[in-house]
C-alpha cells in the first residue's frame, strides 16, 4: 500500500505560480511511476503530467506544456508539479498518482494509489 499527501494549492491571480508536491510513504517511492491529474468541477478528471521511476522522463498535457514541470526526488519520496503563468482554466483539485511501472500513463485508470487532492483556484 502506498500514501499519497499533496500539498502546495492555493487561490492565485492569473499569471502567478504555484508548486504543488505529493509526499508518498508505504513502500519504495522509486519502484512507482507518478501522474498529476487535475478535476474541475462538472468535468472529467484530465491528465496533466508523469515521471518515469528515474525521473529523467516526463510527458506533459498540451494544455499545460512549456508552463508545468513535473520532478522528483527519490530521496525524499516526494514528486513536485511547478506550474508558471497560471490561467483560470487551471482551476482544479489536483490529484497526484502511483503507478506501479517503469513509466507513467496519461490514462487515470493505469494508475494504483491516488492522494486526496488538492485545490488550484486562479483568479481572473
Amino acid at each position: 500500500q502506498v500514501q499519497l499527501v499533496e500539498a502546495g494549492g492555493g487561490l492565485v491571480q492569473a499569471g502567478g505560480s504555484l508548486r504543488l508536491s505529493c509526499e508518498a510513504s508505504g513502500r519504495p517511492f522509486s519502484n512507482y511511476a507518478m501522474g498529476w491529474f487535475r478535476q474541475a468541477p462538472g468535468k472529467e478528471r484530465e491528465f496533466v503530467a508523469h515521471i518515469n521511476r528515474s525521473g529523467v522522463s516526463s510527458v506533459y498535457a498540451d494544455s499545460v506544456k512549456g508552463r508545468f514541470t513535473i520532478s522528483r526526488d527519490n530521496g525524499k519520496n516526494t514528486v513536485f508539479l511547478q506550474m508558471n503563468n497560471l490561467t483560470p482554466e487551471d482551476t482544479a483539485v489536483y490529484y497526484c498518482a502511483a503507478r506501479s511501472s517503469l513509466t507513467g500513463s496519461s490514462s487515470w485508470y493505469a494508475y494504483d494509489y491516488w492522494g486526496q487532492g488538492t485545490q488550484v483556484t486562479v483568479s481572473s
